[in-house]
């Protein structure tokens, strides 16, 4: 049945992302990490929090499984090139603070922001860090200090959220592939379906 579901490839026209919501199962299938407890040697050791999550925020080519009434069953996937013209787009409208919970427009909360991202550029030397060592080439790489305290305590510490997720308006394509491409598309496809 697996071959049988359309895959699309999802573009970046007249919109892109709104928001990097924190969720408790994100569909990129990666989490991030919690960098929580460290020890600081001064003149007496003390405890403290770094309140960091670092991870990928989009696999480039990852096949994500989606069931709507527009599509019925299907994957879509992003592209590299989607992926930088995405992440150009984040930037340029200054989405940085944009942060939501479960894609809930009304949790916002304030003090969480991006201090770090990058793609995944192997040529340029910029590698997958490590935990995340099966990141693909164009994959999005973020971390964000949380400063909130309710969501700290009550999401990240607790391990209830787990990743980010993206939000914003993509349009569907057919993708543009060689024969080649598809085969791997394919077999990943295949192999979704056997582990899920």
């Amino acid at each position: 049945m697996a071959d049988k579901l359309k895959i699309w490839k999802l573009g970046l026209k007249n919109g892109g992302i709104d928001f990097v919501a924190l969720v408790d199962k994100p569909a990129i299938q990666e989490n991030f990490l919690a960098f929580a407890a460290q020890k600081k040697y001064h003149f007496k050791a003390t405890n403290s929090e770094k309140r960091i999550i670092s991870g990928p925020l989009m696999i480039s080519d990852l096949l994500i499984f989606r069931n709507d009434p527009d599509h019925g069953e299907h994957y879509v996937y992003f592209d590299a090139e989607t992926i930088k013209d995405s992440v150009l787009n984040f930037f340029e409208k200054g989405l940085m603070s944009a942060v939501n919970l479960m894609h809930e427009d009304n949790l916002q909360p304030k003090d969480i922001f991006m201090f770090e991202s990058f793609i995944i550029d192997s040529s340029k030397g910029i590698n997958t860090p490590a935990g995340f060592e099966t990141m693909p080439d164009g994959s999005w790489f973020g971390s964000y200090k949380v400063n909130n305290d309710k969501v700290w305590n009550d999401f990240i510490k607790t391990g209830e959220f787990k990743g980010f997720s993206i939000e914003g308006f993509f349009v569907y394509e057919e993708p543009d592939m060689s024969e080649e491409e598809e085969l791997v598309l394919d077999m990943a496809k295949q192999l979704l379906e056997i582990f899920s």
